[in-house]
């Protein structure tokens, strides 16, 4: 499982000082981002040289509010991983505290946007993530 602290900075805030719930979906990105980068060591700006990885769904529940200044953690641990896309579940906890649950599904595309196949490296390295999740 990957984690990522996320602190509640005041430009996720709405005037009432919690999280704005559209600013939850660039924590995830914000996420993602990192585990692609930093687990699979192939960061999302080599990979739009030749493709991307958008997002075909997402499922969110939002359990409890978040605070300006709270200390959250992302974890996200991918769950299924098919020949061009995979699945990941994500939670965002604050002091064990449920804040979020999400899940996803990521699709690797060409440059033209058409589904393809994940680099057999790439590949691996998810499959590996994936057994040390257990």
């Amino acid at each position: 499982m990957f984690s990522m602290p996320q602190k509640v900075l005041f430009k996720h805030c709405d005037p009432a000082g919690i999280v704005f719930y559209p600013r939850y979906f660039e924590m995830m990105n914000d996420c993602v981002e990192a585990w692609f980068s930093d687990a699979l060591e192939w960061p999302l700006e080599e990979i739009h040289y030749t493709g991307g990885v958008p997002t075909a769904n997402i499922e969110t529940r939002f359990a409890a509010p978040s605070h300006h200044g709270d200390q959250l953690t992302l974890h996200l641990r991918v769950t299924k991983l098919g020949r061009t896309s995979l699945t990941y579940e994500m939670t965002a906890t604050c002091e064990a505290a449920l804040r979020f649950k999400t899940e996803a599904t990521l699709v690797y595309v060409d440059t033209d946007g058409r589904p393809t196949p994940w680099p057999a490296p790439v590949r691996i390295k998810i499959q590996y993530e994936m057994k040390g999740q257990t």
